[in-house]
């Protein structure tokens, strides 16, 4: 219904009640009709209504209302807002007006008389460095200041970036930039003197190249980054290509003058086979000398991947070179028999290469075995994921060839006491398979690598459950454990931080006391302001400290995890 006078509104009140509505219905529809009724000190009549006499209504902030053993209070916010309503059961005599109800001023309300005052708040779009920190050293390069310029500048410590250094020493931005101009008097001269000093660079990296260049090809010596490289032969793995390099270098020789003198295919098959793994292996020789080089700008994470790179390439080339070779040349046997030759001395050269690929096995076998009772995993696991990629890619042709000797022998027996050149033909096919898998499971396992693979579950769920008894943390998320190759991993998960117990830490190297002085010294909500901004930025200086000191006791209970990268949630 539309409420158009005084005149009619009465008649309303009566309308609902005559109409025996129920009693939370009634209180239900006042309480609507009272945000339009804006008259005060009104009566109506309703003597003839369920016993109720009169009703008073007054605008007030506190109203109650009884009707039907139905008790409504209710507090009215402010108009046009929702008000909040209170019903509860009555047992006694009915009321028939609504009443003004003060509320009771509490405990709480007494002690904090707060009058909220007009504070500016800050454009969270704009930008500004007037607080950012700048180094030493980046003062120098980006504004060509020199250590005195800086003598009296402010100066903070802060935490280093990198693990186990001691604090940094930074500047405010500002200042920096303010002192710069007031060195060089305006940008321009800045910019020109950097344009300068470029110039002097590049001259200075040209004379110290020529510089190098001749101590090299006069003095024959070797720059401090290329003994790093050679160095890399001293280790385990590079004493085992080496020794694989010399033996098959030996067993190709021996087998193509075992060729010449016999045109065995089979013989050809192994020939082939051993050129294979000698340029593989002079490839994996070339992936040590670059894994060992220091890391630098361009590659920051050093060249350790190089390993797994020449691996790599050295399964492509067995399957090309040794695999599609050994193909072609059992396939024209077939095609296009020769006569039989005797293989006399075909025999002595592959027992012997039998002898010295079974010495390179062993070197191998025993490197991969030590590496893996290092590392707490079995040998085949360790194999199969090219933890040490150049020792399982010298394993793997070795075995290959051990097999190959083995098969060659068989299928020249074979074509010597039937007289027929098939199985001597089919002996090449059959080496040029196994050069096919053993290459395909060389290209398998470093591509997996170098894509990035998970870690093994239970390494990552030991890593978690150490991470989870620390008493800031509360839950992790999104792990992810990749394996970077060369027995390095790389650690990265989402944390819920504690805000209690970080807060807890913080009031720990806190005096209290002061605390509590501070806070009765504060005045005006700009005392409160620079008092949370102050503890705020402290509190957020601890939770980066808390991130390092995890990082830290992880990389230290779990040597292999080269990069940990905890991102609070």
């Amino acid at each position: 219904c539309s409420i158009t006078s005084k005149e009619t509104r009465p008649q309303i009140f009566v309308n609902l009640l005559q109409q025996d509505a129920t009693p939370i219905f009634v209180l239900r529809t006042l309480m609507k009709l009272q945000q339009l009724l804006y008259f005060k000190g009104t009566s109506f009549d309703f003597s003839n209504i369920l016993g109720c006499s009169r009703i008073y209504y007054g605008q007030c902030n506190y109203s109650k209302f009884n009707y039907k053993g139905i008790i409504c209070i209710r507090k009215v916010l402010l108009p046009g807002l929702s008000s909040q309503i209170h019903l509860t059961s009555s047992s006694g005599k009915l009321s028939s007006k609504i009443e003004d109800v003060k509320p009771k001023e509490t405990k709480l309300e007494k002690i904090l008389k707060i009058v909220p005052g007009k504070r500016n708040k800050k454009d969270g779009n704009n930008f500004s460095v007037e607080r950012n920190f700048i180094t030493a050293v980046r003062a120098m390069n980006d504004f060509l200041l020199r250590p005195e310029h800086m003598e009296n500048l402010r100066k903070a410590k802060r935490r280093s970036p990198y693990a186990n250094e001691p604090p940094i020493t930074v500047y405010w931005f500002k200042d920096v930039k303010e002192k710069a101009m007031e060195v060089w008097g305006s940008k321009q001269a800045l910019e020109n003197e950097k344009r300068i000093r470029l110039e002097q660079l590049r001259q200075h990296q040209e004379d110290y190249f020529q510089v190098k260049t001749l101590l090299k090809e006069y003095k024959g010596r070797e720059t401090v980054a290329e003994e790093d490289n050679l160095s890399g032969f001293k280790n385990r793995s590079g004493k085992v290509v080496l020794v694989a390099v010399g033996i098959n270098t030996c067993n190709f020789l021996l087998k193509l003058f075992a060729w010449l003198y016999t045109g065995s295919h089979s013989m050809f098959a192994e020939a082939i086979h051993s050129f294979a793994d000698t340029m593989n292996q002079l490839i994996l020789a070339y992936g040590i000398h670059k894994s060992t080089k220091r890391a630098n700008q361009d590659h920051p994470y050093g060249y350790f991947h190089m390993t797994h790179v020449a691996s790599l390439v050295s399964g492509v080339g067995i399957f090309c070179v040794g695999a599609g070779l050994s193909f072609y040349h059992g396939i024209t046997g077939i095609i296009h028999p020769q006569p039989v030759e005797s293989f006399y001395w075909a025999y002595f050269v592959l027992c012997g290469s039998f002898i010295s690929e079974g010495a390179s096995v062993l070197v191998a076998y025993n490197a991969l075995k030590k590496s893996a009772a290092e590392h707490n995993m079995k040998f085949l696991q360790y194999v199969y994921r090219s933890q040490d990629p150049l020792v399982s890619v010298v394993f793997c042709e070795d075995v290959a060839a051990l097999l190959g000797v083995g098969i060659a022998a068989s299928c020249m027996g074979l074509t010597s006491f039937l007289g027929s050149p098939y199985p001597d033909a089919a002996g090449s096919l059959i080496v040029g398979g196994l050069l096919a898998s053993v290459a395909s499971f060389i290209i398998y396992s470093n591509s997996v690598t170098l894509v990035g693979r998970s870690i093994p579950a239970e390494n990552i769920d030991k890593i978690n459950e150490e991470l989870e008894q620390d008493v800031i943390i509360r839950a992790i998320h999104d792990v992810k454990g990749i394996d970077m190759g060369n027995h390095l991993v790389r650690y990265k998960a989402e944390v819920d931080i504690d805000g209690r117990e970080l807060s807890r830490s913080y009031l720990e190297s806190q005096d209290l006391e002061l605390l509590l002085q501070e806070c009765r010294n504060m005045k005006n909500i700009d005392d409160v302001e620079v008092f949370l901004l102050k503890h705020g930025e402290n509190i957020v200086d601890l939770l980066g400290a808390e991130i390092d000191r995890i990082e830290k006791q992880l990389k230290k209970s779990h040597p292999e995890i080269r990069h940990c990268d905890l991102e609070v949630l």
